[in-house]
């Protein structure tokens, strides 16, 4: 659809929804770096980036090593919706430390 001659609604729609859901992240991630590590968080938001990127890259590339070796994406699908299963489950039980009002992180 992205390669097709025409404009089509549905394409549009997913750039526009993309677009937000990019924005939506980006600030939370930085408020979580400056909360949690002060002067250093841009080093470490830069990080968090980085990572991010280098970690995509992998997954676009073995995604292409499944379709060749299985001859189509089932196998990169299965894969990636038994790690977003897996974080699911895995979010509840990730803890917070309690603050009081006030005091400061770390």
């Amino acid at each position: 659809m992205l390669l097709a001659p025409g404009v089509h609604p549905q394409m549009i729609l997913f750039n526009v929804f993309y677009g937000l859901d990019r924005v939506a992240t980006v600030p939370p991630t930085l408020a979580l770096c400056r909360e949690h590590y002060g002067d250093d968080s841009a080093i470490v938001f830069g990080w968090v980036l980085a990572s991010h990127r280098i970690g995509a890259a992998l997954v676009a590339f073995l995604g292409g090593v499944a379709r060749d070796v299985f001859g189509s994406y089932d196998v990169a699908w299965y894969a990636s919706g038994a790690l977003c299963a897996t974080a699911a489950l895995t979010a509840p039980v990730i803890r917070g430390r309690l603050r009081t009002p006030g005091s400061a992180a770390g």
